[in-house]
């Protein structure tokens, strides 16, 4: 059986959950949960989690996390600099893994590297899986550039960095799957990196 990317039902809409799934059809592994665990697990079915991945620790990412990754008593994993954001949704709860660059995430006979890609937030990463040609990038990247949160750059300049050095060097024709958004792909992102890079902040980056 190959490794297929899924969505649960609507969470495309930008206004919607992050939530993608990777895995074939006994194994999945969930990313950006968001916060409805009940359509994350309808999604999964009766195949078995093998791990809850959060990009980053907002909770629009991470809310439902804990709930989702305790029906199989899945590992949740997160960058370590994020530990403050998730503590301030999972208080009595730490994640089981700390993600640092160059980790790996084996499901359905593919691997998913992780790419630390901070500014977002400190421990943003990214999610790069070569066999099915895809990069999960959270809010690090979407469509329409660097994401803000809550209509802010934390660290715009180290967003701009992240996306130039560690995501560009992909392969050009990679998916960029976001946690919000429109599907892109690393080519489209390089063509307008420089009007990014030359905008303001407060700019609308489209």
């Amino acid at each position: 059986m190959e490794a297929r990317i899924e969505r649960p039902e609507g969470q495309g809409d930008r206004s919607l959950g992050p939530a993608w799934l990777i895995g074939d059809d006994d194994e999945v592994i969930i990313i950006d949960p968001g916060e409805d665990a009940a359509e994350v697990l309808e999604t999964a079915g009766d195949r078995e989690i093998l791990a809850v991945i959060c990009t980053h620790g907002h909770a629009r990412h991470v809310a439902a996390a804990v709930e989702v990754a305790a029906r199989d008593e899945a590992p949740a994993a997160l960058h370590r600099a994020d530990r403050l954001q998730w503590r301030a949704v999972h208080p009595d709860a730490d994640p089981e893994i700390e993600m640092a660059g160059g980790g790996r995430f084996d499901v359905a006979g593919v691997q998913l590297e992780v790419i630390h890609t901070p500014g977002h937030t400190p421990g943003s990463v990214s999610l790069y899986c070569a066999d099915l040609n895809v990069v999960f990038t959270g809010d690090a990247l979407l469509a329409s550039g660097p994401a803000p949160h809550e209509g802010e750059f934390p660290d715009f300049p180290g967003q701009l960095t992240a996306i130039g050095e560690r995501l560009l060097s992909l392969p050009p024709q990679t998916r960029v799957l976001a946690g919000h958004g429109e599907e892109s792909t690393i080519a489209d992102a390089a063509k307008r990196f420089d009007r990014w890079v030359a905008a303001s902040p407060s700019e609308n980056l489209d």
